[in-house]
């Protein structure tokens, strides 16, 4: 039965046996050519005997296995390997059909190799998940055919492998150096210059050419009789929260990935470089009640219990409720923090009605509000308009642009900072902001 089950007859073998067919037509009109056709009948079943044998003499045959990463990245590319190994003595062709997670609804996998006699083979693919959980995959199949390519014998290996995906851990790598970089013009990154003396103080120390003036300190210029200045360095241990706003308005997708992702991918690289930055970074998410807290500490492990926080954020998208958010801040976070909030407003009336609950926390801490612009209007704005209703639609898409633009000046006029960025530059906009926050020392 088991036998059964592996074998598979390749299309080769179905061609072969329709041009027999036609030959049997033939031998009708050309009845010598009757006998003839019989033997090659028997031709083509010896060679498919003659084939089952090549194919089943070894138990091993072959050896496969698919390698994944211990977690997959969300909303990235996945690489996975599939190395195969070819126990055979002969040259043969394999069809690799890997079941793959349910997720991503990929119907039409399939890679096809040649491998030559006892070689081993590495065959890479990539997977894009778009959120997060827990990822299964099946059976790797292996249709292994020999150079007479009338049969398959199937392989299966790798059941029931279970793959986590996590929020986007490969962003985190590519800017983990961003902390201890002093030109923040990398990776894209703007300059920023700093303004003032609003750093601790660290060292009282020679006067070398090119040292501030301004830095001088004349009691210990005197007492030293040669010029000395004051040495400082940022500030550090400053608390940073990030809240994420996990309710309706986040469910809106681009690019298979939620806004709400987009924020959790955002705040795991943000919270990674504030430590870096030697910094406490927390976290929390808000809908109908505040959860998923992490207070903000800069302790090794901290970078880890955010990871597996951010991981468990689920949601129902509810209607977000701003006056529970303002209760729990004014009785959690009683120490002045720098609060980034990741939310999205789409008109002023949106904004209005939680403008008492974001005022109300920018008393006691620097606010900045992360909220998206809308990039699929940009496609309607740019396109040409020929028609009565294209103007409409076209008027419509610009009005919403210009009034993300009216909220963020609305935010400025009572002092609170705002971020209106895309989605797929969301991470870079934050980093930016923080540190264009300690540059200027403003928390």
């Amino acid at each position: 039965m088991k036998f059964i089950k592996s074998l598979y007859l390749n299309n080769f073998f179905f061609y072969v046996l329709l041009s027999m067919i036609g030959l049997f037509v033939c031998a009708f009109i050309f009845p010598n050519l009757y006998n003839a056709v019989w033997f090659v009948v028997l031709i083509l079943f010896t060679f498919l005997g003659l084939d089952v044998l090549l194919l089943y003499l070894s138990k091993t045959g072959i050896e496969a296995e698919r390698t994944t990463p211990e977690k997959l990245s969300n909303g990235d590319l996945n690489p996975v390997t599939i190395t195969v190994k070819n126990h055979y003595t002969f040259k043969i062709l394999v069809k690799i059909i890997d079941e793959i997670p349910f997720q991503f609804q990929v119907r039409d996998f399939k890679i096809a190799k040649t491998i030559k006699a006892s070689e081993q083979k590495e065959i890479g693919y990539e997977l894009r998940p778009t959120e997060r959980g827990e990822y299964y995959f099946g059976y790797l199949n292996v249709y292994v055919s020999s150079p007479l390519r009338l049969i398959s014998r199937r392989f299966s290996f790798d059941k029931d492998k279970m793959v986590p995906t996590y929020p986007s851990y490969i962003q985190l790598r590519k800017y983990d150096l961003l902390a201890f970089s002093n030109n923040l013009y990398q990776y894209g990154i703007k300059k920023i210059r700093r303004i003032g003396h609003t750093m601790e103080f660290e060292q009282i120390k020679e006067y070398v050419q090119g040292d501030d003036l301004r830095t001088l300190n004349w009691k210990a210029t005197a007492k030293k009789n040669a010029l000395m200045v004051n040495q400082f360095q940022d500030e550090k241990s400053q608390s940073v929260y990030m809240a994420i706003d996990k309710g309706r308005s986040m469910q809106m997708p681009f690019d298979g990935l939620s806004l709400l992702d987009y924020a959790i991918n955002s705040a795991l690289v943000l919270s990674n470089v504030i430590l870096k930055k030697q910094d406490k970074a927390g976290i929390f998410s808000f809908s109908k009640k505040v959860e998923n807290r992490v207070f903000a500490e800069k302790r090794a492990s901290q970078m880890q219990k955010i990871l597996e926080t951010l991981y468990n954020i689920k949601t129902d998208f509810f209607e977000s409720d701003y006056s529970r958010l303002y209760v729990d801040i004014k009785k959690n976070i009683n120490q002045r923090s720098l609060i980034i909030l990741y939310t999205n407003f789409e008109t002023m009336d949106g904004l209005n009605r939680q403008l008492p609950y974001l005022k109300g926390i920018a008393k006691n801490h620097l606010l900045v509000v992360v909220f998206f612009s809308n990039t699929e209007l940009n496609a309607i704005i740019n396109k040409k308009t020929d028609t009565i209703q294209e103007i409409y639609d076209k008027v419509i898409a610009e009005k919403f642009m210009f009034e993300k633009r009216l909220i963020a000046n609305e935010l400025k006029k009572y002092g609170i900072h705002s971020v209106l960025t895309q989605p797929e530059n969301l991470t870079l906009d934050a980093i930016n902001k923080y540190l264009e926050i300690k540059a200027r020392g403003i928390l």
